[in-house]
């Protein structure tokens, strides 16, 4: 099946500070007919996520950045629509990293059957993906979370912030955490049973208002933001309090270099236990994850929120879109229907 009308987006530049559209490129891209062992993959879904904006600065990393004029990589969900390899049959849900594209052509070393399951094909890129994984190992592998522990999360209402809360109340936690909006507020002590939350955006006091969210301190902290947030925080910590870095988006899109918080001698008078963590690292662990979220699931104990743009064309808008605040839950592109 030779495939003319295929679309890739590039990289064309590297942004300075927020990402603009300019940044990006949408290109096209034929697809040859496949050889013996090969098969053709049509893409359905993909995942945007905030890591990848430092995959796009040249510098060295636990990931090689994107290169220049190249289709940019993801997470993503697809469907075999050919295939001359008899492990991947036609019709075959598949996942695989080759996001960033309609169509593909792989061997099969670099795709994942998708099992057999009632959860709608996209939540293997969130709440049984990479965000949900990473709410599920930063929480317990990383913050040794304890039955009764105070948890505050910062991005509370993004793909794994959502996730971290969620897990934390089932385990008996009192559960704080920070968003920009009064809708994201609402959303997560409506829906989600937050204890309480702090808009970041409106506070006059970030440090007043966690603590006020905090009456009896922090013992777990679950990181997503960093800057003003970790300076708060460390502040606000119990003595051999646990901090969990899972990212810092405050500092992504930084045009040179900010500040350290001045507050770091906390961390031996608490005693505190800081530890960043990359997800990929921990993946022996996702066997257990996906039979342990999936039995929430089924029993209603846990939901998720999803941002969806339509079109691969929309690729770049909705990953600006992740610094600009314009997602509740995950965000992801829907490639097609077929």
């Amino acid at each position: 099946m030779y495939i003319e009308k295929n679309r890739e987006i590039h990289l064309q530049r590297r942004p300075q500070g927020i990402p603009v559209a300019e940044d990006f490129k949408t290109v096209a891209a034929p697809i040859a007919e496949l050889r013996d062992g090969e098969v053709l993959i049509k893409n359905r879904w993909m995942s945007v996520d905030p890591y990848m904006r430092g995959r796009m600065i040249e510098r060295k990393s636990y990931i090689a950045p994107f290169a220049l004029n190249e289709v940019l990589s993801g997470g993503a969900i697809g469907v075999v629509v050919e295939s001359r390899n008899p492990a991947f049959p036609e019709g075959t849900k598949v996942y695989s990293m080759n996001g960033w594209r309609e169509y593909f052509i792989s061997c099969g070393k670099d795709l994942h059957s998708l099992p057999d399951s009632p959860i709608p094909e996209q939540a293997f890129l969130g709440i049984l993906g990479m965000p949900g994984m990473t709410a599920y190992t930063g929480l317990n592998k990383i913050a040794g979370l304890k039955e009764g522990d105070n948890v505050f999360v910062s991005a509370a209402s993004g793909a794994v912030g959502a996730i971290v809360c969620q897990i934390a109340k089932l385990k008996g936690c009192y559960v704080a955490g920070s968003v920009g909006s009064d809708d994201k507020a609402r959303y997560l002590q409506e829906q989600l049973g937050v204890d309480a939350v702090v808009n970041y955006k409106t506070t006059e006091s970030l440090q007043a208002d966690i603590a006020k969210s905090c009456p009896a301190g922090i013992d777990v902290y679950f990181e997503n933001v960093g800057g003003a947030h970790l300076e708060a925080v460390l502040n606000l910590m119990n003595d051999h309090g646990r901090i969990a870095v899972c990212g810092m988006i405050d500092q992504y899109n930084a045009t040179e270099p900010r500040p350290g918080p001045a507050n770091l001698g906390q961390i031996i008078i608490k005693k505190l236990r800081i530890e960043g963590f990359i997800v990929f690292e921990h993946w022996d662990g996702y066997p257990a994850f996906v039979q342990q979220m999936s039995q929430w699931i089924e029993q209603e104990k846990i939901s998720w929120k999803e941002t969806v743009y339509h079109g691969i064309e929309q690729a770049p808008e909705a990953f600006i879109g992740l610094f600009l605040g314009k997602n509740t839950g995950k965000m992801l592109v829907k490639l097609g229907d077929k």
